[in-house]
């Protein structure tokens, strides 16, 4: 096979890719949730904050190490340490990244899965009425054969992508999926100008408002800012690695960062101003994200929403291209692993990886219902107390059930753990007039700007205290699926 390593054909591809992976189902129910539990304005300003000083430093830091090396996760730092201080340590940071987008692809397949199904729904229902027996949460998601088979359908069309390459496969596949999908948002907020409260979602969302708990918001406005991004899990660093020398770092994670606010932004808006308009989703929403989103909004789209039958499938395609978008990025990480030190073919390493990848989506697929034992499980047995529970306790929150164990344990351990080594590589060790000059940011006598210092602050302080301010409390109790 060639040696030449595939790129994106422009910039603009690069930035819908990465876009893509950034944006997800997170931007369409985490952040609109977490917003609203913490009271609106004042949580979004700290949000922006968090975003400018965490999340674009280490976005940055990632693509440089992708960039600089041309490489996947493991030889990247691999090749990025080599000679450097713990030489053989870095490596490791470059496997977390690889097992994080393995475990959380695992279940994000699952709930990506259940779009499908959303979207079938809302299109029976659009031509025959809507009967809220045909879907109860509850028994969907305990239908096992259903789970697998949606599963499946999401990891085809996901694998299917991937085959077709960089340029050919991942960029056009975004280039088509994000313009839709801002068309189809954009389009959402026109129809929320219409409602009664479109005014009170505005100023719930711009007007700064103290946050109900100001500890737990600026930990949660921390770890959103840094999880949205894609951060963590190597999807940056390959993306970053495809990238040709000749584009903008600054430029495109400028671009990338201002996409992922604005849709999150418009994503809260659209929620809010059904939650002000239509008060009995409120009542019924709970503490689910998941039921919010697959339940209570389809019924309130044909039984209170005006043109909410037209709006409702249009919707569940917006949630569905959304997560395309992000599960694209994931298998692309095992991908390119196999590909780089394994030398694999495309087609090879992809049907490895999917195939790999999908037999952990069948545990947690079956563990919401389709297996008692699947839906029990827990790693270290169903002790309630000694070392086995602690170890429960500590690393999956006593939580049952394997689709739980690795939600959690991705968002609590794997994520923040590896983006914290992160900051500290390019921060610390990688030597920093190559950072400068992957980033564009060296003066005419060839030292490092001013504006890079500002990010190498970032990176050397202020990101590596407060990722490892979120890692202490997470080990304190804390929880960020």
């Amino acid at each position: 096979m060639s040696n030449q390593r595939d790129q994106w054909s422009s910039s603009l591809g690069f930035v819908l890719a990465a876009a893509g992976s950034a944006v997800g189902l997170g931007n369409l129910w985490k952040f609109p949730y977490i917003t609203w539990d913490n009271q609106g304005g004042g949580f979004v300003l700290v949000y922006l904050a968090c975003i400018l000083l965490v999340g674009m430093p280490v976005m940055m830091a990632e693509i440089v190490i992708g960039r600089f090396t041309q490489e996947s996760p493991v030889p990247a730092f691999e090749k990025a340490a080599k000679s450097l201080p713990l030489e053989k340590f870095w490596p490791i940071v470059g496997w977390l990244g690889v097992i994080s987008g393995l475990v959380i692809l695992s279940f994000y397949a699952v709930v990506a899965g259940w779009s499908i199904s959303s979207f079938y729904y809302c299109l029976k229902w659009t031509f025959s009425g809507y009967s809220p027996d045909d879907l109860k949460f509850g028994d969907f998601v305990g239908n096992g054969p259903l789970q697998l088979g949606l599963t499946l359908a999401f990891s085809t069309i996901t694998a299917f992508i991937v085959t077709r390459g960089i340029a050919g496969g991942i960029e056009k596949a975004t280039k088509v999926l994000m313009p839709v999908l801002l068309s189809i948002l954009v389009l959402l907020t026109l129809n929320s100008f219409t409602l009664d409260g479109a005014g009170k979602a505005i100023a719930f969302i711009f007007t700064p408002s103290p946050m109900k708990h100001a500890e737990q918001g600026i930990l949660e406005a921390l770890g959103h800012a840094f999880f949205t991004l894609s951060l963590g899990m190597g999807a940056m660093i390959t993306y970053g690695s495809y990238m040709g020398k000749k584009e903008s770092i600054v430029k495109a994670s400028v671009a990338i960062v201002l996409l992922d606010t604005v849709i999150a932004l418009m994503a809260s808006f659209i929620m809010f101003t059904i939650l002000f308009s239509f008060p009995s989703v409120i009542e019924n929403m709970g503490k689910s994200t998941a039921g919010m989103l697959f339940v209570t909004l389809p019924a309130m789209f044909y039984t209170e929403m005006p043109f909410g039958n037209i709006i409702a499938p249009i919707f569940y395609i917006l949630v569905g291209f959304a997560a395309l978008s992000s599960t694209i990025s994931l298998l692309e990480v095992v991908v390119s692993l196999f590909i780089d030190k394994m030398k694999w073919s495309r087609l090879k390493a992809t049907g490895t990886a999917a195939g790999t990848i999908f037999l952990f989506s069948i545990l947690c697929a079956l563990s919401n219902g389709g297996s008692e034992w699947l839906t029990n499980f827990k790693l270290f047995g169903q002790a309630d107390s000694g070392f086995f529970y602690t170890l429960n306790k500590m690393f999956f929150a006593d939580k049952a059930g394997f689709m739980n164990a690795f939600d959690h344990l991705s968002a609590n351990w794997l994520l923040p753990v590896g983006g914290f080594f992160i900051t500290l590589f390019v921060g610390w060790v990688f030597p920093a007039k190559s950072t400068a000059a992957e980033l564009g940011m060296l003066d005419a006598s060839g030292n490092p700007t001013n504006a890079f210092k500002a990010i190498q602050f970032s990176l050397r302080f202020i990101a590596p205290l407060a990722i490892g301010y979120i890692i202490l409390k997470i080990f304190l109790g804390a929880d960020f699926t």
